[in-house]
């Protein structure tokens, strides 16, 4: 019998032609970071990858994708400033249609002013609505915050639940806040589907669905629960600086080569490191050694290149948050 012939469980797939190539490839990038990247700037060929993936090849690929991820971003965090549980929860309520640098400048003043759940229950709708102004939608926002901590004083003595199904009954709280909630404050982990999470989910072929609660669950099948707050933080960080919603920068992603959506962006070298952003971003070398370097200061460094005010900060809580 020919050993190389089809069995019950079919033929085991030889490497794609390249594969070498493209391993070697990956590994400089994993090892130089930024500066290998730009040096060995080539465009990979699209991986063919088809429905016939079995689910443990998928798990596998998605780990080598959060590996490489773990590599190029070891600094990931939650990048919304926060010291405590309420800081954090009411920061996130305020984060949906806007940006977390849009959030970070607004949460400072109102958190002096207001600083717990019974002094913001106890606030005037109107002050609210005028201090988180710039993060949009700011009346809906504003009632949503002050019902919420009514009812986490009413209800809750004051304290932010440690349950996703105590938060979930909050104003304003589904499951993406409250696992972002969860992971960061209180270090019990969960996936965290924002646009960006739900975007590359689809891309990286994690998933095929739109449907926020399908796509967390689907996810959470491909990695232990110990990773599943960190996977959410590097996903994040990466579609917000390499893999865009309208043009990702696919030459410059380091795991192009285990991307099946390779291509739909931009494949040329030098065009496509010119759209990485924040510290990945052309002339911001040193900011991201610096952020390397300093790991467990990550975030302290994003607010001083913002302009935030840095002192006070507490220590990092699990999962990556300040």
């Amino acid at each position: 019998m020919d050993p190389r012939a089809p069995g019950p469980r079919g033929r085991v797939p030889r490497p794609e032609p390249g594969w070498a190539d493209r391993r070697a490839a990956r590994s400089g990038r994993n090892r130089e970071g930024l500066t290998g990247l730009a040096g060995a700037a080539r465009k990979p060929e699209r991986r063919r990858l088809t429905p016939e993936e079995s689910p443990l090849a998928l798990k596998r690929r998605a780990r080598k994708i959060d590996r490489i991820l773990a590599d190029f971003y070891p600094y990931a965090h939650a990048e919304l400033d926060f010291r405590n549980p309420f800081e954090l929860l009411v920061a996130t309520v305020l984060s949906a249609q806007t940006t977390d640098v849009r959030v970070n400048q607004v949460t400072p003043a109102l958190f002096a002013r207001y600083p717990d759940a019974r002094a913001l229950s106890e606030a005037e709708l109107a002050d609210i609505e005028e201090m988180i102004k710039p993060t949009g939608f700011f009346r809906a926002k504003a009632r949503s915050l002050h019902v919420l901590s009514q009812k986490i004083v009413d209800d809750f003595d004051g304290v932010v639940p440690a349950r996703r199904e105590d938060l979930v009954t909050l104003p304003g709280v589904g499951r993406k806040t409250a696992n972002v909630v969860l992971g960061n404050a209180f270090g019990i982990p969960g996936i965290s589907v924002d646009t960006h999470f739900g975007r590359l989910a689809k891309r990286f072929g994690w998933t095929d669905s739109d449907d926020p609660v399908k796509v967390e669950q689907d996810v959470m099948e491909l990695f232990p629960p110990r990773d599943w707050t960190m996977v959410s933080h590097r996903v994040i960080f990466h579609g917000r600086r390499v893999c865009h919603s309208r043009r990702p920068a696919c030459s410059a992603c380091p795991v192009a080569a285990l991307c099946p959506s390779f291509g739909i962006g931009e494949t040329d070298p030098g065009k496509a490191l010119k759209l990485l952003k924040y510290e990945l971003a052309p002339g911001q070398e040193a900011l991201r050694e610096e952020m390397v370097a300093n790991v467990h200061r990550a975030a302290e460094i994003r607010m001083r290149e913002q302009g935030h005010p840095v002192a006070g900060l507490a220590d990092p809580q699990p999962g990556g948050g300040l």
